[in-house]
Formats: C-alpha cells, sequence, structure tokens
C-alpha cells in the first residue's frame, strides 16, 4: 500500500444515484453521495443528470482530482477525501469533526491551529486511530461561531 502524504486517487467509478466509489493511493475505498454538494455548490448543476454525472474521469497527471470535462468541473483529491472521512465516519463526533474540517478545507495542521492541538492528534481524530472527543466538537462548533461573527 502507499502511503498519503497528500490524498490521490488511483480511481474513481460513478454508480446509481449520484454516488461515487473513490479509490485512494493508500488502497482505501469510500463510496461517496454526491446528491448534498448538489445544493452547497451551485457549480456542480450540470451534474445532477446521471448521464453526465457518470463522465467523471481522473486526470492521468497523478489522481490529484476527479474532473467532467465537458463542463469544466474538477473536485480535488483532498476534498474528496475529507467528504469520504465525513460521510463514512464510525460515530458522529468523528463525523462532525471530519464535517467541519471539509467545510472550511482545513489541513491538519490548519485544524490544529484552530483548535489548539497538535497536528499529530488532528490525524489521530482525522484516521480513526483516537475517537474524537465531545469537546473537540464542541471546540469546532465555537470556532466555527466566532468565525461567523467576524465576518
Amino acid at each position: 500500500m502507499a502511503s498519503m502524504k497528500r490524498p490521490r486517487l488511483t480511481s474513481a467509478k460513478p454508480l446509481t444515484n449520484f454516488h461515487m466509489e473513490l479509490t485512494f493511493i493508500d488502497g482505501s475505498v469510500f463510496t461517496v453521495d454526491f446528491t448534498p454538494f448538489f445544493d452547497e455548490s451551485p457549480g456542480l448543476a450540470p451534474l445532477r443528470h446521471a448521464e453526465a454525472f457518470a463522465k467523471a474521469t481522473i486526470i492521468p497527471s497523478g489522481g490529484w482530482t476527479v474532473e467532467w470535462p465537458e463542463f469544466d468541473i474538477q473536485i480535488g483529491a483532498d476534498t474528496l477525501w475529507l467528504d469520504a472521512q465525513a460521510q463514512n465516519a464510525p460515530d458522529e463526533n468523528t463525523r462532525a469533526f471530519a464535517q467541519w474540517r471539509a467545510r472550511h478545507g482545513l489541513s491538519l495542521k490548519q485544524a490544529a491551529e484552530a483548535l489548539g492541538m497538535t497536528p499529530r492528534t488532528m490525524s489521530a481524530y482525522g484516521t480513526g486511530a483516537r475517537p474524537v472527543p465531545r469537546y473537540v466538537v464542541l471546540a469546532c462548533k465555537g470556532w466555527e461561531a466566532e468565525r461567523n461573527a467576524q465576518s
């Protein structure tokens, strides 16, 4: 199995009902439901049609993105990794933590800085090596509320 400092894909297989099976270079395989993304990202509207969604392809330059060339739509492997983690988390706290990172596009280092923790701890939470405590989820919500108040 290849290690994965930054997520990269080896395959992206469109399935029915706007799901996609993603295989990453470390051998992990996740199924991601794209339907929630359609409401969050108006730019993905062309993919609401099954025929269009089924045309997903990986750019041959190393698996960094999935793209739909006809619509000039690309989604990075790192974004898909975070979404896969959020949708496939084993418990609610892990899911909330992964969704928080995905929503704000935070790297492990950025998440650690935001919460006053170490990147190693963030990595342990992100990989499931350690369960995400409830207080971390509450800290994520507090960080988000504070950030929104400043906007």
